[in-house]
């Protein structure tokens, strides 16, 4: 009994010799879309979302234990239409380069955002966590991360539904590296409706790219990667899989505050049954419906420093039989408790870049 009232007086004592964590990130987006006919419809996309979260860290961040919410808040006067979505998760960092999440967790905490293809914006938008693991290997060469996303549960009602993913990107030689996307998407059945059909979307793209910024003295910088996607899909009717194929080229280009980005597919429908079910199963942008795609985004950067990102830009949209003209506003602010001890660090504030989530 004494020993338990003892673990219990030091335990207050044992916490604070930790270090509590905390950040805030906060993001505000006007998305208009115009010209959408068969692929994307007319809408617009105004919101803001704050993602406070507070943890306590052990062992020098060996240990992290972090909990919040994200808070997704159409702008309207009435106030309809908000989601508060749960955060918490843990994470486990080894100076090898490992890291391990689990739990209800950012989709920030990835190296990079899956390509649209396989996420389109509006799941960026409406969802900005992953209910599952996040398994990462980053090195300075690259990196390799293996997740797993429980977007759905089993109910009466509801579909189960999930989502297994990787990302690989390695420096094999120069300024080439090799990597890719795996994702597999799994739609299955309620429990009261055993008429319904079962779905399989498996998702393969190897790309090679290449930095070329060393090779230009006129741009910051430029990157452009190239590769193949083959999607397999199983209608659980005749247990029979499917396959179609086309390729995949992106380049990004940044001058000063202005950056460029262009995406161009061409190939077969990657989601043939997006009108049976639509986003339940498909979350890349329906776009790739098309067998022709090209995406080209101007992008200014107004602001951009350690912790605010203001961007305006405008996307134009080419795909068989339509043409689609987005107009985005969009700002990110992120601050933790590093950060928080040198706001007055003019130059630590300045000399990285905040990463874009939209």
């Amino acid at each position: 009994m004494r020993r338990w009232l003892l673990a219990i007086l030091l335990l207050p004592l044992a916490i604070t010799a930790q270090e509590v964590v905390w950040s805030v990130d906060a993001s505000i987006l006007l998305n208009n879309r115009e010209g959408g006919k068969t692929w994307s419809l007319d809408q617009t996309f105004m919101f803001t979302r704050l993602s406070p979260e507070v943890g306590i860290s052990m062992l020098g961040g060996e240990h992290v234990l972090r909990g919040g919410v994200a808070w997704y808040q159409p702008m309207i006067d009435n106030l309809a239409g908000y989601k508060v979505l749960p955060t918490l998760y843990y994470q486990y960092h080894r100076q090898d380069g490992w890291h391990i999440t689990l739990g209800l967790l950012p989709r920030s905490v990835l190296v990079h955002r899956m390509p649209r293809y396989m996420w389109s914006d509006s799941l960026n938008y409406c969802q900005p966590n992953i209910r599952g693991c996040v398994l990462q290997w980053i090195k300075h060469q690259g990196y390799a991360e293996l997740a797993i996303d429980w977007r759905q549960l089993q109910t009466d009602r509801q579909r189960e539904a999930f989502t297994a993913f990787m990302n690989l990107d390695w420096q094999v030689a120069g300024p080439l590296s090799l990597g890719g996307h795996i994702q597999y998407n799994h739609l299955a059945k309620s429990k009261q409706r055993s008429n319904q059909i079962m779905y399989d979307d498996c998702v393969l793209n190897p790309m090679v790219a290449a930095n070329l910024s060393h090779c230009t003295t006129r741009l910051d910088s430029l990157r452009v990667a190239a590769g193949a996607i083959i999607a397999l899909e199983q209608y659980r009717v005749n247990n029979q899989w499917s396959c179609s194929a086309g390729f995949v080229m992106s380049a990004i280009a940044c001058w000063r505050c202005l950056q460029v980005d262009e995406t161009l597919y061409a190939g077969n429908n990657l989601m043939p049954y997006y009108d049976q079910v639509g986003s339940q199963l498909y979350l890349g942008d329906p776009y790739y419906q098309s067998r022709f795609y090209s995406r080209t985004d101007f992008t200014v950067h107004v602001i951009h420093n350690r912790f605010v990102d203001l961007t305006g830009g405008v996307m134009f949209h080419a795909a068989k039989g339509e043409f689609g003209f987005w107009q985005q506003i969009a700002c990110r602010f992120y601050i933790d408790q590093s950060m928080w001890k040198r706001r007055h660090d003019r130059q630590y504030m300045k000399d990285q870049h905040l990463k874009s989530i939209y």
